[in-house]
């Protein structure tokens, strides 16, 4: 396999994030506040990065699952169907992650990550312990797997703490909003 073409293959994995940065850097062009800007880049990772992902390697799983075998550099074996469904899954749940909550998105990143940490561990133990060099299971399969569920919680981490009044804040906002009314009840005396 030539360079070119391995570089091409290993890269396929990296279409979807590189799809969600590209999407969420457009749609916050204008972004009213940091808030809106990061509850933007939150939808783009979950459903593009995540959801249609691990929704494209359901169908490649389903599909030609030699294909994806070769790829990887194993044999065809029945748990490729599990492998299809395990994906599906993790489509289900970047889908859902549009609408949830920040500590719901932090939970499916965290059920994410239990599935692609995994199958990062797995790859580079197969890399290292067997020369497994096949584009499926070097190179952009192991960013996607590292990166898809850590991005996800670090978003929703960040937005977590955007929303959540800091230590001391609502003391200082609770003195100031007294010392003005107090004041503006002098003024009326």
């Amino acid at each position: 396999m030539s360079n070119t073409s391995y570089l091409a293959q290993t890269s396929v994995p990296l279409i979807w994030p590189l799809i969600a940065v590209v999407g969420a850097l457009v749609a916050t062009r204008h972004s009213p506040s940091r808030a809106a800007a990061l509850e933007t880049w939150q939808r783009w990772w979950a459903v593009v990065a995540l959801g249609f992902g691990s929704l494209w390697m359901t169908f490649a799983f389903f599909t030609v699952p030699k294909v994806m075998a070769t790829a990887i550099g194993f044999d065809s074996t029945p748990f490729q169907f599990e492998i299809a469904f395990a994906n599906l899954g993790l489509a289900v749940m970047g889908f859902r992650a549009v609408s949830a909550s920040a500590r719901e998105r932090i939970t499916i990143g965290l059920g994410a990550g239990m599935f692609l940490w995994g199958a990062l561990i797995g790859h580079v133990y197969q890399w290292f312990a067997h020369g497994d060099h096949a584009p499926g299971n070097t190179g952009g399969v192991l960013v996607c797997d590292l990166l898809l569920p850590a991005v996800m919680i670090a978003l929703a981490y960040r937005a977590q703490r955007l929303s959540t009044p800091q230590p001391g804040t609502s003391k200082l906002l609770s003195s100031n909003m007294s010392d003005s009314s107090h004041a503006a009840g002098s003024r009326q005396a």
